[in-house]
């Protein structure tokens, strides 16, 4: 014992060195995704049908024959009020047949909207409270958020609320989380890299997050949600599928799931998101509609659907097999806009799903799904241009083999509400001309053409008036009965206001909608021609912070509005001063496209009508405590600064998130021999050449800076730059 007692002290030293310098040793990243589990997904064939393995769809008889047989009638009796409009003198000239028909078009657009809300206005008068909170689950959930260029600080702090409020459901352990990255901004990649990073370490090793990047946004939104379901689908029963700027609750996340467990032959089941955290003007009058009139057609497009319903490509829970099964989408042939890949995916997806044989349903009652909307009406044209493509481009799909009514429904409405605005242009200049014809050209009362009477050109001015009164109560109808509803809920309308404020709050919407919607018209219109004319739209990154356009901008985008409103204004004013008071609303929202579209970005306008209780929501008036969890952690995440930092100095500064970056890249990026990327070469070239940071930060494009993040070689050489 006397002999080997001095050698404990040196053996515990030696092992303590040891361990030292094992614990100093730079230890693996944790993988950022979990192990791959292949999932097949063919391409589906437009043309041919397949034979549905099961029988998972159908929809109420009763309820579409009153929707759309209502509609019919109602566009009957509105397209025979409007020839005995135009026949009052015995008959019509061509012109005015042609009236006939765009108004005919018009028309039968806002009957089935209207004939909709009433089958969503009976069904909500009569519903019931929710049933009890589901506390066991069977399955496993893959929650995805496909994101592109967007703020990390907003997007992981959405994430994280509901991660937490999943937990606190208590079956946390069915879910993981994917943060699905199609960035393209080299800052915008290195921060979300560095968000997930940090919200990993808060979370724990148990929270199941995970991150992936694409290096080529094939098929944009589209394409990066196929590559995790071949790559990773085979490992879960359904998928979760957010936008950017969702929000759902954990209950709401947990009954849709409990929903789709309890129904084998459901695809997708998708909820009705509200619009929250909203303050501009426009944005808190999109935010109030959405509240107030969207349960109505919401509901009514439910219950007339059944099991063929849409799906709006977020806020949803899609069956893997199912969508693995049946939603490949095809490129279609030709060149954009209505060749190539399909733009608005989520349509063509659930129609396709729903051919296969599986149910597409919604639950439009379903409480706890949020979103947030456009904070002015530039950047919801900018949206809209690329929407209107993508519901056109299905004229190419509507067609397709095998698909149900009720899909090709789906499409027609979503083609139909970018062509009315078109159509409606349309019916005003004809109506013009018409009108112009009357006053200034003398008439052929006998053409060469033998008849017993001459054709007059003229209308009869009480049924015109009595069916322009048809017309706008059809169409504000939906409203109305939204307001109703609204008004007998005593929640709503106490946390809107109260009956007073929650009126007037409606009588502002629909008089800011009324001049807004002629420079929406003209908007689209020129959207639609432009698709029509062959210009393609891509694909850029949603503007969701609040905050105005700068004016020059707002000029530059609406002059032509402006002109429009003051030519056709002076010229109705001139033929006749009652035609002028007609078209009053149109000329009016026209000639202050301007300043309409400047207010409509103001925060100063919103939050003015906000400290008045105008334009007020329920969550609003009591914030969910998922939308004030995510407030306050994407304060204090965009505190950190990752957003606003530069990709290059923060990779330079932080060896950890360097390796890390590296050990996110793919393996084997290799290219065809004899094709070069320019990009990669340049910054190569540069990255060599220059000795400091300052000097590459310089020096490098934001193509050439995306390009060297995608090289471990490149990246290294940059991490052995001096700092100055």
């Amino acid at each position: 014992m006397s002999q080997t007692a001095p050698i404990a002290p040196v053996v515990a030293e030696e092992f303590a060195e040891a361990f030292a310098e094992e614990f100093a040793k730079p230890r693996a990243p944790a993988p950022a995704m979990p192990p791959q589990a292949p999932l097949a997904m063919p391409v589906q064939d437009l043309r041919t049908a397949p034979k549905p393995a099961r029988r998972g769809g159908g929809g109420p008889l009763a309820a579409r024959l009153f929707v759309f047989g209502g509609a019919l009638l109602l566009t009957a009796y509105g397209a025979w009020q409007m020839y005995e409009v135009i026949s009052v003198s015995g008959g019509a000239t061509w012109l005015q047949y042609l009236l006939l028909v765009l108004f005919v078009l018009n028309f039968s657009w806002i009957a089935l909207a209207f004939t909709g809300a009433l089958v969503g206005f009976a069904t909500l008068l009569r519903s019931g409270a929710a049933g009890p909170m589901p506390t066991r689950l069977t399955t496993r959930t893959a929650v995805v958020m496909p994101v592109y260029n967007e703020g990390s600080a907003r997007v992981f702090a959405g994430l994280q609320a509901m991660h937490e409020s999943v937990a606190a459901t208590g079956l946390g352990a069915h879910y993981d989380w994917f943060v699905l990255s199609d960035s393209t901004k080299a800052d915008a990649w290195v921060a979300e890299e560095r968000a997930f990073r940090q919200l990993r370490e808060e979370l724990g090793p148990d929270a199941r997050l995970y991150y992936r990047h694409r290096e080529k946004n094939h098929h944009r939104k589209a394409g990066n949600i196929a590559g995790f379901v071949t790559g990773w689908g085979g490992a879960y029963d359904h998928m979760l599928v957010l936008d950017a700027d969702s929000l759902l609750t954990g209950e709401c996340i947990v009954r849709l799931t409990a929903a789709m467990e309890a129904d084998p032959n459901a695809g997708i089941v998708q909820s009705l998101p509200l619009i929250v955290n909203r303050n501009t003007l426009f944005a808190r009058l999109q935010q109030f509609a959405a509240r107030i009139y969207g349960p109505v057609i919401a509901t009514g497009l439910s219950v007339w659907s059944g099991r063929d319903g849409n799906y709006w490509g977020h806020n949803a829970i899609i069956r893997m097999a199912a969508f693995a099964e049946a939603a490949g989408l095809p490129d279609l042939k030709g060149r954009p806009p209505f060749g190539g890949h399909i733009l608005s995916h989520d349509f063509v997806e659930a129609a396709l799903i729903r051919r296969a044989g599986w149910g597409v349903t919604m639950l439009p009652r379903l409480e706890g799904s949020y979103e947030e909307s456009p904070p002015s009406l530039i950047d919801l044209a900018v949206r809209d241009r690329r929407w209107a493509q993508g519901n056109l481009q299905h004229a190419r799909v509507i067609g397709a083999a095998g698909l149900a009514p009720a899909s090709r429904q789906h499409f027609a409405t979503g083609i139909a509400g970018y062509v009315a605005s078109p159509l409606w242009l349309a019916q005003l200049v004809i109506g013009l001309i018409i009108v112009l014809q009357t006053a200034w050209v003398r008439p052929e009362y006998f053409s060469a053409e033998f008849g017993l009477y001459p054709v007059w050109p003229r209308f009869d001015p009480v049924r015109a008036l009595q069916l322009f009164a048809l017309t706008m109560g059809i169409l504000l109808a939906p409203k109305f009965l939204g307001l109703f509803l609204a008004l007998l809920d005593a929640r709503v309308r106490q946390a809107s206001g109260g009956a007073g404020r929650l009126t007037l709050s409606f009588l502002i919407e629909i008089l800011l909608s009324a001049l807004i919607a002629p420079i929406a018209m003209v908007v689209q219109s020129g959207s639609v021609f432009q698709i029509l004319a062959g210009r393609d739209t891509g694909w850029n990154p949603q503007r969701r912070d609040d905050g105005s356009i700068p004016l020059s901008d707002i000029v530059r985008r609406h002059r032509w509005h402006t002109l429009l409103g003051v030519v056709t204004g002076i010229g109705a004013f001139a033929i006749a001063t009652s035609l002028f008071l007609w078209m009053s609303p149109t000329i009016l929202g026209l000639v202050l496209a301007i300043p309409l579209s400047w207010a409509s970005g103001q925060l100063a306008f919103g939050l003015a009508l906000k400290r008045r209780g105008l334009l007020v929501t329920p969550e609003e008036e009591t914030p969910p405590p998922i939308a004030r969890r995510a407030g306050e952690l994407a304060a204090r995440n965009a505190a950190r600064g990752f957003d606003d930092a530069d990709a290059l100095a923060a990779l330079h500064a932080d060896p950890e998130l360097a390796r890390d970056h590296a050990a996110m890249l793919p393996e084997g990026r290799s290219r065809p021999r004899g094709q070069i990327d320019p990009d990669h070469t340049l910054a190569r070239a540069k990255i060599v050449e220059a000795e400091t940071l300052p000097e590459a930060q310089g020096w490098l494009s934001q193509r050439e800076r995306f390009a060297l993040l995608h090289d471990r070689a490149l990246l290294d050489q940059l991490t052995r730059l001096r700092p100055a």
